[in-house]
């Protein structure tokens, strides 16, 4: 293991900023100085309870302060953190538990009915009002190499696996952000998307490493988050696109302050009306392109290009190099295939997954399985999930092209696109839309819609109207399910 040590994030923060504010609520705010103190108590409570130094402790927690502090009071002591999708199912929760190797389940009320379906070996329930304190050893520094954090990713297939995540790897990530979009004393980030994905984390740690404040919102909420805008100072928000639209709906003829300079898109390509939508409103697009194997974003679009490269993620970030490949040989410009990304930012493997993380890492080149390609310049233009490819007729379809299309309809609010198994063509395009309010319009008007903008091939076959469309919780897309709607 490395020797190189960087101090205890939280506890140096205190230290060099006391006074500073960490976390803004509606109800409150706190102090570095006061979080600190804050989160060393519940280091010691949780000592009590038995948590040690190198233990695995799963978190299933909604965003709250009570979660932060758990989740800086494991780093106190120095155990390896798994944070737990609160949307999971008690089975799916229990196979990442013994997975993981989990020693503890550290959880809250409201998930009281699905832990009791839970075999763990200890159940911690965050109140901790009345718990006992046991002093432990606070971990004064943070060994990059070790192990800090485990995300399971959804898998198209199969069980999810768990993503190791380094101090290093967040780390770094923290670094290349801030030298991409720049560090200013009055930045505040809203964190309004979950704590347990990589978008949530990363906010929070950013905002410990910067010395800046977060405004904590429990879920997104398009009115609350442009009223934090408005009323809280921040001046970054993270968003994908569905997050974005809601935004722009919610925010009519107003215009930002000048303070909010900048809006990170991330989640997958991002349709083309929606962009130019915020450029006719002034609004500072950041896209970016990253995943939970590279701890957040690893490429952004700067500013400057926002209008010239417009539906591109960006070049990589500056401790990040990628490359495109084609049936093993580097790509063309302008030539799609395979996104390999290499960097300190990424991820040392998968979690006793030794086949999944020597097919997808050689050479330190992480193998995205996502789709793009490189312009003369380098620009990355993400095109698709290489597993959400439709394959018709020899043809490749991208669905988020077809979805772009379909956004770009006045009438439709979501859209989602996938492939179903067609006899002919081996797979065909099909669609599902989501109306806007109080609006009506037919299969033959979207189809002819989408006739004028998209090649015959890819015309959706079919197209359903839903009232949702289904997402995770960070607010992607997921469309491996949307063929379980048509069954449905």
């Amino acid at each position: 293991m490395s020797t190189i040590e960087i101090p205890n994030w939280l506890q140096n923060r205190a230290y060099l900023t006391p006074n500073r504010i960490a976390i803004k609520t509606d109800e409150e705010e706190i102090s570095f100085l006061s979080l600190h103190k804050r989160v060393v108590k519940r280091a010691n409570q949780l000592s009590y309870a038995g948590i040690k130094k190198d233990d695995v402790v799963s978190i299933l927690m909604n965003n709250s302060i009570n979660m932060i502090e758990t989740i800086h009071a494991l780093k106190y002591i120095g155990a390896v953190t798994v944070l737990l999708n609160s949307r999971l199912t008690s089975k799916e929760i229990e196979f990442q538990l013994s997975d993981s190797e989990s020693t503890a389940l550290i959880t809250d009320h409201s998930f009281i009915e699905i832990v009791k379906l839970i075999h763990v070996r200890k159940i911690i329930e965050s109140d901790f009002e009345n718990m006992p304190e046991v002093e432990c050893n606070i971990e004064e520094a943070f060994n990059l190499d070790k192990t800090d954090t485990i995300m399971y990713t959804s898998g198209t297939t199969g069980k999810p696996k768990g993503v190791i995540q380094t101090y290093g790897n967040h780390w770094w990530s923290a670094v290349g952000s801030s030298l991409n979009l720049g560090l200013h004393q009055d930045d505040c980030w809203l964190l309004a998307v979950p704590l347990f994905h990589i978008s949530g984390l990363s906010i929070l740690y950013r905002s410990v490493i910067y010395g800046i404040p977060i405004v904590l919102q429990v879920t997104f909420d398009a009115q609350k988050a442009n009223e934090a805008i408005f009323t809280k100072g921040v001046t970054i928000v993270s968003v994908v696109s569905v997050m974005l639209s809601q935004l722009i709906q919610d925010l009519g003829d107003r215009s930002y302050p000048t303070s909010f300079r900048c809006m990170l898109l991330g989640g997958g390509p991002a349709p083309k009306p929606l962009l130019e939508a915020c450029l006719s409103q002034n609004i500072p697009v950041y896209q970016t392109y990253g995943m939970t194997e590279t701890a957040s974003q690893v490429v952004t679009l700067a500013p400057e290009y926002s209008i010239s490269k417009l539906g591109s993620a960006g070049k990589p970030l500056f401790p990040v190099q990628i490359k495109i490949m084609k049936d093993g040989i580097l790509a063309k410009p302008h030539e799609s295939g395979e996104i390999l990304v290499k960097g300190p930012t990424i991820t040392v493997g998968y979690l006793k997954r030794e086949d999944a993380t020597s097919s997808s890492i050689k050479d330190g080149w992480l193998y995205t399985g996502d789709i793009g390609y490189l312009d003369e310049e380098g620009f990355l233009f993400v095109l698709d999930r290489r597993s959400d490819l439709i394959i018709s007729g020899g043809e490749n379809i991208y669905p988020a092209e077809i979805e772009a299309v379909l956004l770009a309809h006045p009438l439709i609010s979501e859209a989602g696109a996938t492939g179903i198994e067609d006899t002919k063509w081996g797979q065909v395009p099909v669609a599902f839309v989501k109306l806007a309010e109080k609006q009506d319009v037919s299969v033959q008007e979207i189809l002819q819609f989408c006739n004028e903008r998209l090649a015959r091939y890819k015309v959706p076959k079919y197209v359903y109207f839903v009232d949702h469309l289904p997402r995770n919780a960070s607010n992607k897309l997921m469309r491996r399910k949307l063929v379980e709607m048509i069954k449905d």
